[in-house]
Formats: structure tokens, C-alpha cells, sequence
């Protein structure tokens, strides 16, 4: 194919190329799944029925092949009759031997052999879907995954708790019209802690925001016990997961707890004085007033069987209704992680000159405690957004499921790779759609000989020195 010449140069095109991929950084990811020998666990989860001298493709390299795919872009399960004779996937998501002679690998699974995994053998055709997935051994393998990552076991962690939506199209069973969201929606519960995911459980749309989360943390909590018996755990949620059943279930197992709580009139009168403080503030420097205060609040209904302690935030500004918002937590001055926040408040507010405020208490337990929480819709986004965990496009509501759970660890594996080889580069905090357009997408020439697989990346690729570093983190002993 000629093209408009360069000068006196002709430009001309061909597909001789011979075996190209556009994805070589997908090596680092396969080296981040050997470590943590990924793919083998996962399929442990799965009940396989098949004939094993008949099987073409084992369940850890169908798991690999699926999992790496959405790490590297591609969300569907059609993108594999393509992507199945890509030579970097053959390398990254095949665990068989080279092929004598130097030959190019066979073929990998295409879109029908990998959605018979997603399906239910309960939902299908027996004689054609032999894959059950277990996913409450899947869930599991987050947290043996997460506790894993940890040379020695941590004094203190925190749970982080959310629901959030996946639009549903069509009549997908589990999927029901949300109010709040305002369209048709699955109405799937995360936790994570910190950046590891610990859950990602779908529910149907017409659920309670804090259905189930009960039995979601008592799972999550006693998988983590089983490895650090003695860790502090701390749960954080918003105002939705503010529940009786909840609070009683932490207050009886040693875990602390913290939570939004939603405003009534109640808490607005025992808050008076605090209001009455902020507005005298304002009143005194004419700026805006944030003024915290504390209490001990039980509820006039009876569901609460003991007062606990809220804390109350109480925000005035010029030409607007006062706002106040609420959280209720176990937390008090002994707490040590209240007991380190404050310190630190202390020392800056020493550093800066300035005395420390007489609500040290609950603005610490407000801002330096409750509010990181916001960091967890991030987490959400990466794995909803980024790793196409919001592809929940099958009928049948387990297959949606195991989706949710594959695109997991799609997200898993993304943070472990950032976590394991990335924090000495500019990438240790950037997003897994950064990770995959600077890092993972590199074209490269896969040579295939009798004896090795080279895959030649470009002189002038950018990034050289992030993989280098990269892979030395991940070659190391």
C-alpha cells in the first residue's frame, strides 16, 4: 500500500509485520498473578465438571485470560474472538508449555468457552455448562489475598463500607427502578480497606442500602481474625448503615464503629448548644463559623438500648440555614486511634503557633477519622469505571455476579502490581486507567524460537524507566 510520500521518500504499508501486540506491559501482571499465584486460587473456587482428557483450556488459564483482558481494556466477552490470537495474551494467560519447534501458540478461549464460565450450572444447560463458581469462597480469597500483603499483622485497620448503583438495561432479573438513583439498577456492597478489596457483593435494586451488611462484616471481619487475632478493627459508613443490628453486633464483638446519623429533630434540640456557639462565633468575627461538640444521644423510640456517643459538626455561614451534620461511634478520648489523631493535632496546632480548639475531640474524631472515608468512592470508581465492574449485562443474576467478582480482581490485580512494583515511581498513586494507557499499553514484536518467547519493545518508549523499575520490584526474590 503506497501512501503520500514523506519528501522524496515513498511511504509504504504492509501487514508483514509478523506477531505484534499492542499490550507488552501486560508482563508485569503476569508476574504480579505468579506471585501471589492468583489464577490456581481462583480456581479453587470453581466447581469444574469436566472431562479432563478432554479439556483444551484449564480453569486457571480461562480465569487468567478473562481477568487480565479487563485489566488490560477489554470489558466484553466478545472482545476474545479477537483478542484470543493476540501473542502477548497467549504468554500472559496460558500457563502451557512452548510448542516444540518454536511454533506459535495455540489459540486461546473465545467469547462462548469463557461465558459458560461466567454461567450459572445451575441457570444452564447441564450438558454444556460445567463451571460452577462459588462466590462466597471467592470473597474469601479477597481477604486471604489482602492479609497476604502483609509481612506481620497490622496493630489497627479499618473497614470501609458503601453501596453504590450498576444501571441495568432491559429485564435483567434482580434488576428494579431505585429512587434515589433514579433508574432501573442492581445495588451492589463494597468494603474495602485502604486500597484492598475485601467484598464486592451484588444485590438487587430493591434492597435496602444496608441489607445485608451485617452478615457482609461479620464474614469479612472473621476471616481477618482467623489470620490477626488480635487487630483493632474500626467500620466506617454513612448514614445508611447506621443500624441498630449493626452498632449491637460490633459493640458485642470488640469492633469499633463509626457512622453517619441522619438528622431529626431530637438531635437538633440536644445540639442547641453547640448551634448556639457556632452562631455566636459567626456573630463575633462576622467569618464562617465550624464548630464541633459532642454527646451521649439514645434514641426516644427504644431501639437504641443505651446511649451512645454522637458527635455533632455545626457549620454557619452568612445568608443560609444553618447546617449540622451527625455521626455516631464507639470511639471515645481511650481510643487509640482517637488517642494518635489528637496527638497529631496537637503537634501541628503547637507547630503553627496556635492553641489547640476546646472541641479537640470530636473535630478530631470528625476530620482526621471519619472523613478519610471519602477516599473509598475512589476505590469504587477504579473498580466500577476503570475495571468494568459496572458491565453487569447478563440476564441471569449469578452470571452478573460472577462478573462483579472477576472484574474484583481485575481491580485486585491493578493494586497489587501499583502496590508491589510501583511505589518508587511517579505511578504509586495513579488510577488503573492510568496504569494500563502509560504502562501496559506498549506495542511490542513477539519473536517466538524453539527456546524463548522475546517480546521487543520500541527504543523511545516512554516509559522505560517505570517498567525497568517495575520489573526489577517484581524479579527480586
Amino acid at each position: 500500500m503506497r501512501f503520500t510520500d514523506h519528501g522524496r521518500r515513498v511511504v509504504m504499508g504492509a501487514f508483514d509485520g509478523g506477531e505484534i501486540t499492542s499490550d507488552a506491559g501486560g508482563l508485569l501482571l503476569r508476574e504480579v498473578a505468579g506471585r501471589l499465584n492468583l489464577f490456581e486460587r481462583m480456581a479453587a473456587c470453581f466447581d469444574d465438571r469436566r472431562n479432563r482428557k478432554q479439556v483444551t483450556h484449564p480453569l486457571p488459564d480461562l480465569l487468567a485470560q478473562r481477568v487480565i483482558a479487563m485489566a488490560l481494556g477489554y470489558e466484553d466477552l466478545n472482545d476474545h474472538d479477537r483478542m484470543r490470537n493476540d501473542p502477548l495474551l497467549k504468554v500472559t494467560a496460558a500457563a502451557r508449555p512452548l510448542v516444540p519447534g518454536g511454533a506459535p501458540l495455540p489459540a486461546l478461549a473465545g467469547s462462548s468457552t469463557l461465558g459458560r464460565l461466567e454461567r450459572s450450572f445451575e441457570e444452564a444447560d447441564r450438558r454444556y455448562h460445567k463451571f460452577t463458581a462459588q462466590p462466597s469462597r471467592l470473597q474469601d480469597l479477597y481477604v486471604e489475598l489482602f492479609t497476604g500483603s502483609y509481612a506481620t499483622a497490622p496493630e489497627r485497620i479499618i473497614l470501609d463500607i458503601d453501596a453504590t448503583d450498576i444501571e441495568t438495561h432491559g429485564h435483567q432479573r434482580g434488576g428494579f427502578f431505585h429512587g434515589y438513583y433514579e433508574h432501573r439498577c442492581f445495588l451492589p456492597l463494597y468494603i474495602y480497606c485502604g486500597p484492598h478489596l475485601l467484598l464486592s457483593k451484588l444485590r438487587p435494586g430493591n434492597v435496602d442500602g444496608a441489607e445485608g451488611a451485617k452478615a457482609a462484616i461479620k464474614r469479612v471481619v472473621g476471616n481477618i481474625r482467623r489470620h490477626w487475632p488480635k487487630v483493632s478493627i474500626l467500620v466506617r459508613g454513612d448514614s445508611g448503615f447506621a443500624r441498630t443490628n449493626l452498632m449491637n453486633w460490633s459493640e458485642a464483638n470488640g469492633v469499633d464503629y463509626i457512622f453517619g446519623l441522619p438528622r431529626n429533630d431530637y438531635l437538633l434540640h440536644k445540639a442547641r448548644k453547640i448551634r448556639s456557639r457556632a452562631a455566636m462565633e459567626f456573630l463575633a468575627t462576622g467569618e464562617t463559623a465550624e464548630v464541633f461538640g459532642d454527646f451521649h444521644h439514645q434514641t426516644r423510640s427504644g431501639s437504641w438500648t443505651r446511649p451512645r456517643h454522637v458527635i455533632a459538626k455545626v457549620l454557619h455561614r452568612s445568608q443560609t440555614e444553618q447546617r449540622c451534620r451527625f455521626l455516631v461511634t464507639s470511639l471515645d478520648w481511650n481510643a487509640p486511634a482517637v488517642i494518635e489523631a489528637m496527638a497529631q493535632a496537637r503537634d501541628r496546632a503547637e507547630n503553627q503557633g496556635d492553641k489547640p480548639p476546646r472541641d479537640l475531640l470530636a473535630r478530631t474524631i470528625y476530620e482526621a477519622v471519619y472523613c478519610p472515608r471519602g477516599d473509598m468512592e475512589n476505590r469504587i470508581k477504579d473498580c466500577q469505571l476503570d475495571l468494568f465492574g459496572y458491565r453487569a449485562s447478563a440476564h441471569a443474576f449469578k452470571t452478573n455476579q460472577t462478573r462483579l467478582i472477576l472484574a474484583g480482581f481485575a481491580y485486585v490485580l491493578m493494586t497489587q502490581l501499583r502496590l508491589m512494583a510501583l511505589q518508587a515511581t511517579d505511578l504509586a498513586k495513579a488510577a488503573p486507567h492510568t496504569i494500563r494507557q502509560k504502562l501496559l499499553k506498549i506495542g511490542a514484536r513477539v519473536i517466538s524460537s524453539v527456546r524463548r518467547i522475546r517480546i521487543s519493545m520500541p527504543d523511545a518508549c516512554p516509559v522505560q524507566h517505570i517498567f525497568f523499575t517495575a520489573w526489577r520490584a517484581l524479579a527480586s526474590p
